[in-house]
């Protein structure tokens, strides 16, 4: 009898804010999928504590705050252009450990309810995990 593991896929998602941000940015899905290959693999700007990430995007011009639930879910959170902002503070940074703490405690029943509801769009549902 052969055993077989349950393996999660790589999902990654924006919050309905990220997703206008982008859009006004000119971020496509494609390119946060390859942020999200790239990060599934260690490589990501400023790992900021309690599962919050700094990536760069947009060749540079733009950061974005991106939170884990686990190594399989990503969440685009916030986007900023380089030139308005130079970083997040202390107090943004701590709502964000407090988000990704949430989001950590969120079943799959309750990511598919914020899904339905349009608070999260789905990027990638089983992305490869090799950049």
């Amino acid at each position: 009898m052969v055993k077989t593991e349950s393996v999660k896929k790589l999902r990654a998602f924006k919050t309905a804010w990220f997703s206008k941000s982008a859009t006004k940015a000119g971020i496509k899905d494609e390119e946060l999928c390859l942020v999200i290959k790239c990060m599934n693999a260690g490589q990501w700007d400023a790992d900021l504590g309690g599962k919050v990430f700094k990536i760069r995007l947009n060749e540079n011009r733009h950061r974005s705050i991106v939170l884990s639930k686990t190594d399989t879910y990503w969440f685009f959170t916030f986007l900023f252009a380089k030139a308005d902002q130079k970083n997040i503070s202390k107090d943004e940074l701590k709502g964000f450990k407090k988000l990704a703490k949430d989001y950590a405690l969120q079943s799959d029943k309750d990511i598919e309810s914020q899904l339905a509801s349009k608070h999260l769009l789905e990027i990638c549902n089983d992305c490869p995990k090799e950049i």
